[in-house]
C-alpha cells in the first residue's frame, strides 16, 4: 500500500484542527459559521470539523443537525453530542458538490427549540484530482511513543496574588519533536506558553472581573499545523475578601406612625457585597450604630437584625414629627476582624396620628356681668381650644353647648379651621327668670380619636351674671327757681330737691357749676342753702347751677335739673333780738355728743304753720371754724364741735335764727370741759372748810421729820455710851434699856 496519500492528506487533516478553533458560548445567536473540508481527505474518519458554541445549560437537550430542506441530514455529517463538534463521516468529492448547507439546533425531546437554528455552510476544497503526471515518493518512518498531550486538572489561582509576575501555573508536553505551543484564553486573560510547554500568568487577576477562563492550547508543527486536538485548561480564580459591602442607594424617608407597637418592621436593609456568593467574603452581618442603644430592651428605639437586615420598633415609644436618620454598619465576613465595612442610612419619619384630645386652656371664665337688655347677638365670650396633633386634619375640632343652655338662650359659631369658638347671645335675658346662668361648653375631635378618649380639659364653664336693668331717677321738676336777698346769711334755707317717686329709690343729691361756692345741698335729703353770705351778689342777678341726683344703689343712674338763683334786694335789717340760753357742758377731745338749739318758742308765724326757723352760726370766723351748727327739724338744731380738740373754757355761741323777714340772735353759752375715760366732763372741785392749805400740810410734814431724826440721835449716844462702861462684856450680853 502506497503511504503517498496519507503523506499528502495529513498536512490537511492539520489544518482543519487549526482553523476550527472552539468558540465562547455566547447568549445571542452567532452568524452563519463557514467551514471548509478538503476533498478527498485520505485520513481518519470521522474527521471533526469545528466545535459549536453550544449553551453548557442546554444539556439536558439533542442536538439535530439537518439539511437545507429542514430535515435529518443523510449525508455525511454528524455532530459529537459529548464535545459538541461538527464531523465529517466520509471523503468528499468537491466535483460531486462543492458547498453543504446545513443547520444545527438544540431541542428538547417534545420538541422545543433550547438553541439555535445555527446555520453551517461547508465548502469543500479543491484538490488537483483530475490531472495525471503529478506524483512524488518519499519515505516516512514512523516510531511509536507514549502520548503525554494529556489534559490536565483545573488550575486554582487566588486573586490579587502579590508574587513575582510571570508566576508559573502548570506545564504540558507534546511527546513528539519539532513542536511549537500556542495558547489562546476565553475570554481574553493574561495567560502565556513558553517553548517548554509551561503556563505563566503574567499579571494579578480579579475575580470579580473574571472568575474563570477556558485555555486551549495547541501543539503545532512549524507550519502552525496542529498535532492534535488542543488540550483545554479551565482556570478558576479563587476568591479573597477584596470587596467593601454596598449600601443600597439612600431611599425617600420610611413613615411609621407614632404610638406603632414593638416589632413594627421598618425596613429591611440589603447590602451587596461582590465577592464570591456563599463565601464568608460576602457574608453580610449588620449592626445599629445611630441612635445609640441606652443600656436595656426598653432604652431602644430601634433594633437591627444581624442576619437578616430586618429593623424594628424597640420599646421607647417615638415622637410624631421626628425625622430619625438610622445609621447602620454592614459587616462582611459574618463580622469578624479584619473585614470590611460600610454604614447603610434609614431616614425615618413618625408620622401623626389622631392621639390628642382637643382641650380648653381655661377651664373657667368668668363671671360675665351683661344686663337684661343686652341684645341677641351680643359676644358674650371668646373659648380657645389647643390640639397637640400635629397633622391639620387631626386638628380639626367641633363645638357644642353640653348643658346649663335648655332654652336656647345661647349659641356658638367658630371656623372649621380654628380653635377659637365665639358665645353668643340668642335670646332676650330675664332676671327674673334666672339671675344667673353656668353655660359648659364640650369640644370634640372631627376625625375619630385613637387611644384614651378627652379629659377634663375638653369642657369650659362660662357663669353669666344678668344685671337688673332700672330705668334713671326722675326729679320731681323739671328745673328748680329759688329767690333770696342778698343779705341772707349763710345756712338760709332756699328749697327742697326732691325725686318723684321718692319711696321707690333713694337718691344722693349734688351741685354742678357751683363757681361761687355761694350754695350747699344736703346730699341725701334734697335741701339747699346758702354755703356763705351772697358777697357780690346784686339784686335782679341770676345765678344758675345744676343739680344732680344719683341712685344710692345704681350711681351709673342719675338725673340732673337747672338751679335758678333770683337775687333780691336785701330787707331793712330787723333788730335781733337777743335770747340768752342756759349754759350746757361739752368735753374735749370730741366725743359722739352734741347740744339741742330750738328756736324761740313763742313764735305766731311758726305756731299757725307759716314755715320753719332757719339756723345759723354767727359771722365769726373762729366760731364758725370752732363748731358745727346742723339743722334737724324747723323748730330744733344740732350743736356740736368741729374741731377735735376745742380749748376747755366757756364759749358763748351766736347762733342766728331766722323766719320769713324776722331774725333772732340766740347766745349759747357751752363750757368746754376735758374728758374722763368715761367721755364725761371733769370738772374742777372747791375748797372744803377745816381744810389745811397746801403750805400748812407742807410745814406739818417737815416738823414731824425733824423730830423723829432727833429722837434717833439721842437713842445711838445713849447706846454708845454704856459699851463704853463695860468693853469687857460681849455685846450681845448687854440689856436693852428702856429709853423712856
Amino acid at each position: 500500500m502506497s503511504l503517498r496519500p496519507v503523506l499528502t492528506m495529513v498536512p490537511a487533516w492539520l489544518w482543519l484542527l487549526c482553523v476550527s478553533v472552539p468558540q465562547a458560548l455566547p447568549k445571542a445567536q452567532p452568524a452563519e459559521l463557514s467551514v471548509e473540508v478538503p476533498e478527498n481527505y485520505g485520513g481518519n474518519f470521522p474527521l471533526y470539523l469545528s466545535k459549536l458554541p453550544l449553551p453548557r445549560e442546554g444539556a439536558e437537550g439533542q442536538i439535530v443537525l439537518s439539511g437545507d430542506s429542514g430535515k435529518a441530514a443523510e449525508g455525511p455529517f454528524a455532530m459529537d453530542p459529548d464535545s459538541g463538534f461538527l464531523l465529517v463521516t466520509r471523503a468528499l468529492d468537491r466535483e460531486e458538490q462543492a458547498e453543504y448547507q446545513l443547520q444545527v439546533t438544540l431541542e428538547m425531546q417534545d420538541g422545543h427549540v433550547l438553541w439555535g437554528p445555527q446555520p453551517v455552510l461547508v465548502h469543500v476544497k479543491d484538490e488537483n484530482d483530475q490531472a495525471s503526471g503529478h506524483q512524488a515518493t518519499a519515505t516516512v518512518e514512523v516510531s511509536i511513543i507514549e502520548s503525554t498531550w494529556v489534559p490536565i486538572e483545573p488550575i486554582h489561582l487566588a486573586e490579587n496574588l502579590k508574587v513575582l509576575y510571570p508566576h508559573h501555573m502548570a506545564q504540558v508536553h507534546w511527546s513528539g519533536g519539532d513542536v511549537h505551543y500556542h495558547l489562546e484564553s476565553h475570554p481574553p486573560g493574561p495567560f502565556e506558553v513558553n517553548a517548554e510547554g509551561n503556563l505563566y500568568v503574567t499579571r494579578e487577576l480579579d475575580r470579580e472581573a473574571q472568575a474563570e477562563y477556558l485555555l486551549q492550547v495547541r501543539a503545532q508543527n512549524s507550519h502552525g499545523e496542529d498535532y492534535a486536538a488542543p488540550l483545554e485548561l479551565h482556570v478558576l480564580v479563587m476568591d479573597e475578601n477584596d470587596n467593601v459591602p454596598i449600601c443600597s442607594p439612600r431611599d425617600p424617608a420610611v413613615s411609621i406612625p407614632e404610638l406603632s407597637p414593638p416589632g413594627t418592621e421598618v425596613t429591611r436593609l440589603s447590602a451587596e457585597d461582590a465577592d464570591a456568593p456563599g463565601s464568608p467574603n460576602s457574608h453580610i452581618v449588620y449592626q445599629l450604630l445611630s441612635p445609640e442603644p441606652e443600656d436595656g430592651v426598653e432604652g431602644r428605639a430601634f433594633q437591627v437584625d444581624p442576619t437578616s437586615g430586618g429593623v424594628t420598633l424597640g420599646m421607647l415609644p417615638l415622637r410624631a414629627g421626628q425625622n430619625i436618620l438610622l445609621l447602620v454598619l454592614a459587616m462582611d465576613l459574618a463580622g469578624a476582624e479584619g473585614g470590611f465595612s460600610s454604614t447603610c442610612e434609614v431616614e425615618v419619619a413618625v408620622t401623626d396620628i389622631n392621639d390628642h384630645a382637643p382641650e380648653f386652656i381655661t377651664s373657667q371664665i368668668g363671671p360675665i356681668s351683661l344686663p337684661e337688655d343686652v341684645e341677641p347677638g351680643t359676644l358674650v365670650a371668646m373659648l380657645t381650644a389647643t390640639d397637640a396633633d400635629l397633622e391639620p386634619t387631626f386638628r380639626l375640632m367641633d363645638f357644642a353647648i353640653e348643658r346649663g343652655d335648655t332654652e336656647g338662650t345661647f349659641g356658638l359659631d367658630w371656623e372649621p379651621d380654628s380653635g377659637h369658638v365665639r358665645l353668643r347671645l340668642c335670646k332676650n335675658l330675664s332676671y327674673e327668670a334666672a339671675p344667673s346662668h353656668e353655660v359648659v361648653v364640650v369640644v370634640r375631635s372631627v376625625v375619630k380619636l385613637v387611644g384614651p378618649g378627652p379629659g377634663p380639659g375638653a369642657t369650659a364653664t362660662v357663669t353669666v351674671l344678668v344685671e337688673r336693668v332700672m330705668p334713671p331717677p326722675k326729679l320731681d321738676q323739671e328745673s328748680y327757681e329759688a329767690s333770696v336777698p342778698i343779705s341772707a346769711p349763710a345756712g338760709s334755707f332756699l328749697l327742697t330737691i326732691q325725686p318723684s317717686d321718692p319711696i321707690s329709690r333713694t337718691l344722693r343729691f349734688s351741685l354742678v357749676n357751683d363757681s361761687e361756692g355761694w350754695l350747699c345741698i344736703e346730699k341725701f335729703t334734697g335741701e339747699v342753702h346758702t354755703a356763705q353770705s351772697l358777697q357780690g351778689a346784686q339784686p335782679g342777678d341770676t345765678y344758675t347751677v345744676l343739680v344732680e341726683a344719683q341712685d344710692t344703689d345704681e350711681p351709673r343712674l342719675s338725673a340732673s335739673a337747672p338751679l335758678v338763683i333770683h337775687f333780691l334786694k336785701a330787707p331793712p335789717a330787723p333788730a335781733l333780738t337777743p335770747a340768752p340760753v342756759p349754759s350746757q357742758y361739752l368735753c374735749t377731745p370730741r366725743q359722739d355728743h352734741g347740744l339741742i338749739v330750738s328756736g324761740p318758742s313763742k313764735d305766731p308765724d311758726l305756731a299757725s304753720g307759716h314755715g320753719p326757723y332757719s339756723f345759723t352760726l354767727g359771722p365769726n370766723p373762729t366760731v364758725q371754724r370752732d363748731w358745727r351748727l346742723q339743722t334737724l327739724n324747723g323748730s330744733h338744731a344740732y350743736l356740736t364741735l368741729a374741731l377735735h380738740w376745742v380749748e376747755p373754757r366757756e364759749h358763748i355761741i351766736p347762733v342766728v335764727v331766722s323766719h320769713n323777714a324776722q331774725m333772732w340772735q340766740l347766745l349759747v353759752r357751752v363750757i368746754v370741759c376735758r374728758c374722763n375715760v368715761e367721755g364725761q366732763c371733769m370738772r374742777k372741785v372747791g375748797r372744803m372748810k377745816g381744810m389745811p392749805t397746801k403750805l400748812s400740810a407742807v410745814g406739818i410734814l417737815v416738823g414731824t421729820l425733824v423730830a423723829i431724826g432727833i429722837f434717833l440721835i439721842l437713842i445711838f449716844t445713849h447706846w454708845t455710851m454704856s459699851r463704853k462702861k463695860d468693853p469687857d462684856q460681849p455685846a450681845d450680853s448687854v440689856p436693852l434699856k428702856a429709853t423712856v
